[in-house]
């Protein structure tokens, strides 16, 4: 069962994200491409996002916007109350890798580090020592089944286990937000429905996830749904499945 939902002023006030008029356009040659257009949105802390829509409605640029990996035409984007949408690359970098943790469809994992290595990358740029760091990472392996295979490279792995390390790198740096894009997209339905179980977990634990997907299946696990359209919020509802 959906609900449609309508974001108050003083919702957008308490929430880690908010997106207020938020406009992206490229300038193609002589051709301006409106992409995304007068986005309104507040996301809080724990809650289970699915961003749905057609291609060419603006998700994957939504998705930029979100992850601090472009900047916005216009509007204001606050993460963690602090704006970010006219921040330099460099301070975009620095806010990425602090507030930020990506899980992608091809899972972007370093070929020749071992699953402790890749869980660990993060935590180096964040100025964890290196025993702190492999601490850490140890546990997150296990944590998300692959105590037995830290010293296994990406190519000694199984989709479902390359994205496993991926969401351990993402959980590494304890981010506000977990940022997943099409995390099941590149794996059979087992494996998808293992991945489908963590990011589950880590909802019931507290952790904010935002996951973008053209899968409904994948979608319904969220306990919200924001639907785009041409650019815009088609619809924002709640999932009270």
């Amino acid at each position: 069962m959906m609900r449609s939902t309508q974001t108050s002023n003083s919702a957008m006030d308490a929430a880690i994200l908010v997106m207020k008029d938020l406009c992206k356009t490229y300038h193609l040659g002589s051709v301006e491409l409106r992409v995304l257009k007068d986005i309104n949105l507040a996301i809080h802390c724990g809650e289970y996002v699915a961003i749905m829509g057609p291609s060419g409605s603006g998700k994957s640029t939504l998705l930029n916007m979100i992850g601090c990996l472009d900047r916005p035409t216009a509007g204001d984007y606050l993460l963690g109350g602090r704006s970010v949408a006219s921040l330099e690359d460099d301070q975009l970098s620095l806010i990425r890798g602090a507030r930020i943790g990506f899980v992608f469809q091809s899972y972007n994992l370093i070929s020749q580090l071992n699953v402790v290595e890749n869980i660990a990358i993060p935590m180096y740029y964040q100025g964890f020592s290196e025993q702190a760091s492999v601490q850490r990472a140890r546990g997150l392996a296990t944590l998300v089944g692959l105590g037995e295979r830290l010293n296994h490279r990406p190519t000694e792995l199984s989709g479902g286990q390359q994205q496993r390390v991926a969401i351990a790198r993402a959980i590494a740096n304890d981010p506000l937000i977990i940022l997943a894009d099409e995390p099941t997209g590149n794996l059979d339905s087992a494996s998808g429905t293992e991945i489908l179980a963590i990011l589950d977990r880590l909802h019931e634990e507290g952790k904010t996830l935002i996951v973008v997907t053209h899968d409904e299946h994948v979608a319904t696990k969220a306990k919200r749904i924001i639907r785009l359209f041409d650019g815009r919020i088609d619809r924002d509802e709640f999932n009270e499945r």
